[in-house]
């Protein structure tokens, strides 16, 4: 199995597909971290941060695209500010 630096780098290069997408809405993503559980923990940006449909983009879009490229991704999940 990749090394969690590796598995990083992957979810990384996944979310920087899909960020011209949530661009276009005014909004983005940032990775926070990839955990030893393999649960990628990202923060949703802008627009994305408050819309009403965030959960649904996350899952449907984001999520699909990081577990397609990085199969070892169990889950992808949103973190707060104060997190």
């Amino acid at each position: 199995m990749a090394d969690l630096k590796q598995i990083t780098e992957r979810v990384q290069a996944a979310i920087n597909i899909v960020r011209p997408y949530l661009q276009n809405d005014g909004g983005d993503i940032s990775l926070i971290e990839v955990t030893e559980d393999m649960v990628a923990k990202v923060k949703l940006l802008g627009a994305c941060g408050t819309c009403p449909y965030s959960l649904m983009t996350l899952k449907n879009g984001v999520e699909q695209a990081i577990r397609r490229d990085v199969p070892e991704i169990k889950e992808v999940v949103a973190v707060n500010e104060d997190m």
